[in-house]
């Protein structure tokens, strides 16, 4: 029955259903085929209570603001910042862009508006330079996952709510691992340019670079703005997403007069229309979950594997990596974390790891998926934004993937790399 599961689930798939279908269908087959026992009536509470956290109000919120900002002039800002500061090293280009990328996402939180925000400015320049188009394809992709790790996070808000771990204490966790990506990212950045001898552009001029730090004052007072005011108790997450939207619309709409009013309400229906997909999302995966779990599969599949780990930390982490990493070659990242984070969660007290830890590697994981064949969504993002094929866009993600898989192994070894900044709150 399992095995018949899986291949109508990945059926469905290769057919082109949205996520949500083979969720739905995959849900339903096991209701009606013996796999459990309970009635629609059941799966219908399952649904509701997946979206019924109030944590997860923030996730349209962090949404609206990232639209607002794609729409504006922030990402330019934040682009002259990082530029007037690299152009003159080698890959000072592309160095900019990872940079920009890290950059729009703490003040986004979205990967797919990081890949529209940056890469229509920066993929031109790319090529301009002489950089292949599967190259700056690769790296407008894969840095923008960064922004799933530097808050505010989406991906850590619903890990957050799933695992019953503090939101604040995610976001400070991020942070880190989100540089050290970054540097890593850079490292590959100049060493590529210096073998290809792309030369670098001339240093630019300090007044060009106080013009550039004055300018990107304001977006960079939203990061700190977020995870400053959550983790200092001035307001709770959610409260966190309203200040976000505020904080746009005055930069935007009053300050850099970039976004009209008149533009508010596509806007809004936009973001509407992406939150409506991933509380859709929310409450099918919730409820497959619970069914899962209802049915016995999470033991049967493994149980063995986790009794044979006990309570070794290393290799409980590098199972979940692992897991999670798998799912999101396959699956919507948000769906991987509802329905693998309660089926780990017994490994994770066993082994007793820090679930935000924890959070950190899966999210990570998460941000390989949203980048790597074959059903990544950021990889979908840069087709339909650049109109590019598919083999163009993957051509150039290995060397990326390599480094993100590097990245997973150094935070599993090191992971006061992730608990450092939360720690520093106990003090």
């Amino acid at each position: 029955m399992l095995i018949a599961l899986a291949l109508i689930m990945l059926v469905l798939l290769l057919l082109g259903y949205p996520m949500m279908v083979p969720l739905a269908v995959g849900t339903l087959f096991m209701m009606f085929s013996g796999l459990t026992f309970f009635g629609p009536d059941q799966a219908i509470t399952w649904m509701i209570t997946g979206v019924g956290s109030w944590v997860l109000a923030a996730v349209p919120m962090f949404i609206f603001a990232a639209d607002i900002l794609t729409k504006g002039h922030t990402a330019n800002r934040l682009l002259d910042l990082v530029d007037v500061f690299s152009r003159h090293w080698r890959g000072g280009l592309p160095i900019t862009t990872a940079a920009g990328c890290a950059m729009f996402g703490a003040v986004s939180g979205s990967t797919q508006a990081t890949v529209v925000a940056m890469g229509g400015p920066m993929r031109p320049r790319l090529l301009a330079k002489g950089y292949s188009d599967s190259f700056a394809l690769a790296l407008i992709i894969n840095a923008s996952d960064i922004a799933l790790l530097i808050p505010p996070s989406i991906g850590f808000i619903v890990y957050g709510v799933v695992m019953g771990t503090s939101i604040g204490d995610l976001f400070l966790a991020g942070i880190l691992p989100g540089i050290l990506i970054l540097l890593m990212f850079a490292a590959y950045c100049w060493i590529g340019a210096r073998v290809q001898g792309i030369e670098p552009e001339p240093r630019a001029s300090w007044e060009e670079r106080f013009k550039a730090v004055g300018g990107a004052i304001l977006p960079l007072g939203f990061p700190v703005l977020v995870v400053g005011g959550i983790y200092l108790g001035f307001f709770s997450a959610v409260e966190a997403s309203a200040v976000a939207v505020a904080y746009a619309l005055v930069l935007e709409v009053l300050i850099y007069r970039k976004v009209s009013i008149r533009d508010l309400g596509g806007l809004a229906l936009s973001s509407g229309m992406i939150t409506a997909v991933v509380f859709i999302l929310v409450a099918i995966g919730a409820a497959f979950s619970h069914t899962l779990g209802t049915a016995g599969v999470p033991e049967a599949v493994l149980g063995p594997a986790i009794e044979a780990i006990g309570d070794n930390k290393t290799a409980a982490l590098a199972l979940i990596a692992v897991a999670f990493f798998i799912g999101c070659m396959f699956v919507d990242p948000i769906v991987v974390i509802l329905i693998l984070v309660p089926i780990f969660k017994p490994l994770v007290q066993s082994a007793a790891l820090d679930p935000v830890h924890v959070g950190v590697i899966v999210t990570l994981q998460a941000a390989i998926g949203s980048a790597t064949p074959p059903f990544g969504c950021d990889i979908f993002t840069a087709i339909a934004v650049f109109r590019r094929p598919y083999l163009e866009v993957i051509r150039g993600t290995p060397p990326f993937i390599l480094i993100l898989m590097l990245a997973t192994v150094i935070l599993i070894a090191y992971p006061q790399i992730s608990l450092w900044l939360p720690s520093l709150g106990s003090l």
